[in-house]
């Protein structure tokens, strides 16, 4: 065992003059250093001549404490540095045969040295071959390498937890989110928990970071639309791009000048009056036909968009990836198929859509289709089209729908932001799909079969908005208590031993008889009852029950029957040996 150059091979260099030395051919040319350079030639598997070169670091070659034989990169040019490295290889190798050291350590020991962020390249190539998509990669990365620029991790030993959670400490004074810090800390477990696996680490040196507490600190709080809200919603996503043309025109200050043009300015669209502004954009654009269906056709679909999103609780994304051919309108119940590649869970569902969203579908991608044939219609040559090719879009999603939502919201009237600081983005959509599945009764596990959640309580609790279940008449489903009613005295009743001391009978199914009868059959396990009379005996008596049908049957038990007001509170006494058991005593 010992250190050497690696060798490889390279085309002949240009104008490089073949020689034969010894029996051998070799080549000489000067390189682009000036300098004259002699190399022993070789035939390639193409049959070409090539040149033999060695590699200008030493490779050190050695048997590891297993056994293996290994070849290590020095990374050093000089022989008397690598046979350095080698030397502390063959004494890591001792150490492993004499067990100071374990095979893991051995190995996490060969990457210590080496940078952090090849350690994050090949984390991120993992990810990337799991399956993660691109943005959540490079969301990783990102991550990483700021916990790598200020924490600082120069290398695989530099990791700590102690130096992460003074760091997350840090972000926490300076206003980050829970949440965001929480991001933060699942990239470094997930990097520490990939480098365990692959033997870089003995060990996760961030396994045991706690959490931040997200509820205490909900920066971005969902609520859900009302069915009104909802409603007035859609109709102002319909009207909107046609009404921005048709906005009435204000006066900003009435004592000024009327011929100023800064004077004047649109009035703003509400629920109220789009209607009327969208009639008065016809009228304006009358001579722009193709400009009005266009506008309408836009808004259409922006309200289809909408609609979509709050019956099928599909994400933004997972919306914006269905195409034509995964649509099934025609079914007995329409649904759409999405692609693993392109859900949250990576696991693909078929989406059940209602028949009113599935007509309104159809009926889209019919007037696609007609605009698609009108298009093609005068082109010589060109076939006409039967159907819309399956890998088009259903939707043009824009990538600005959150700033449109945000505008529609505003002439809809409906708040952006709620007293309790709640807000309604595009993902609140999916929150009132979940909420009013829960609202019309939907059980909850059909509404997380819905919503595609791998745990109800992320559908009851994250989900679901408590403002729109009707709590205050569940709390009427409850039994009335009234503070003023008076007892009801019974006419039957028993006089205690000796005394004249009377109490009301007691029946089977009220609280009292049923604890003394607990008590009774707790005295002695072999006990088995018979029978059970509707009322305690007076004077002479042998216990609850009469004769053969008694509770106890033992002889040593029967005593003279106890009463409540007459003996005071019921005691209990340790009776025979362990395991103790207990009878009733005064």
């Amino acid at each position: 065992m010992a250190v050497y150059r690696e060798t490889y091979t390279t085309p002949l260099p240009k104008g490089a003059e073949l020689f034969t030395r010894a029996g051998g051919r070799f080549a000489r040319w000067t390189d682009r250093y000036g300098r004259k350079r002699t190399a022993k030639i070789t035939t390639g598997r193409d049959g070409s001549d090539r040149i033999i070169l060695a590699c200008n670091k030493h490779t050190a070659r050695y048997r590891d404490g297993s056994g293996v034989v290994r070849k290590v990169g020095t990374g050093c040019r000089t022989k008397d540095a690598a046979e350095t490295i080698l030397t502390d290889l063959r004494g890591r190798a001792e150490l492993v045969k004499a067990k100071v050291l374990s095979p893991a350590q051995d190995a996490a020991a060969d990457h210590a040295t080496v940078p952090i962020a090849g350690h994050f390249d090949a984390y991120c190539a993992h990810l990337t071959a799991k399956g993660c998509t691109p943005k959540r990669v490079e969301m990783v990365q990102a991550r990483l390498k700021r916990l790598a620029t200020e924490c600082p991790f120069g290398r695989l030993p530099d990791l700590n937890a102690a130096v992460l959670e003074r760091w997350l400490v840090l972000m926490a004074s300076k206003d980050v989110s829970a949440s965001t810090r929480n991001g933060y800390r699942e990239a470094a477990v997930g990097f520490g928990n990939w480098c365990r696996r692959t033997h870089r680490l003995i060990t996760n040196p961030f396994a045991d970071v706690p959490l931040a507490n997200v509820k205490a600190d909900r920066r971005h709080l969902r609520r859900a639309l009302t069915e009104d809200e909802l409603g007035r919603l859609l109709v102002v996503a319909k009207l909107r791009p046609l009404a921005e043309y048709g906005r009435d025109k204000v006066k900003v200050d009435p004592d000024a000048e009327r011929s100023k043009r800064a004077n004047w300015k649109r009035a703003p669209l509400a629920f109220d009056n789009i209607a009327a502004a969208a009639d008065r954009a016809r009228l304006l654009l009358a001579e722009k036909p193709d400009m009005i269906a266009e506008l309408e056709q836009l808004g259409r679909e922006r309200a289809l968009i909408y609609k979509a999103l709050l019956l099928t609780g599909l994400r933004k994304g997972e919306l914006a990836s269905l195409t034509v051919g995964q649509l099934d309108l025609d079914a007995e119940q329409a649904y759409a198929m999405l692609d693993a590649a392109d859900e949250k869970n990576r696991k693909g569902s078929d989406i059940p859509l209602r028949a009113d969203l599935a007509a309104d579908l159809r009926a889209f991608l019919a007037d696609r289709l007609h605009a698609m044939q009108d298009a093609v219609r005068f082109r010589i040559g060109e076939p006409m089209p039967m159907r819309l090719p399956p890998t088009t879009p259903v939707f043009k999603v824009p990538t600005g729908l959150i700033r449109i939502l945000d505008r529609d919201l505003k002439a809809a009237g409906i708040a952006k932001r709620d007293e309790r600081g709640r807000v309604v983005d595009v993902h609140a959509m999916r929150v009132s799909f979940g909420t009013h599945l829960s609202k019309g009764g939907v059980s909850l596990r059909t509404a997380q079969a819905a919503m595609r959640h791998s745990k109800p309580d992320l559908t009851a609790n994250v989900y679901t908005d408590p403002q729109f279940l009707d709590v205050h008449g569940a709390l009427n489903s409850l039994p009335s208590l009234p503070l003023d009613a008076e007892p009801q005295r019974n006419k039957n009743i028993v006089k205690a031993t000796g005394t004249d001391v009377a109490m009301p009978v007691q029946h089977a199914n009220k609280a009292a008889p049923n604890l003394v009868l607990n008590l009774v059959l707790a005295t002695d396990n072999r006990s088995k009852l018979e029978s059970f009379a509707g009322k305690m005996t007076g004077k002479g008596g042998v216990g609850i029950g009469t004769g053969e049908n008694a509770v106890s049957a033992c002889p040593a038990k029967r005593r003279t029957p106890l009463t409540i007001p007459a003996n005071g509170v019921l005691q209990q006494r340790a009776k025979g040996l362990e395991p103790s058991t207990f009878t009733l005593a005064t």
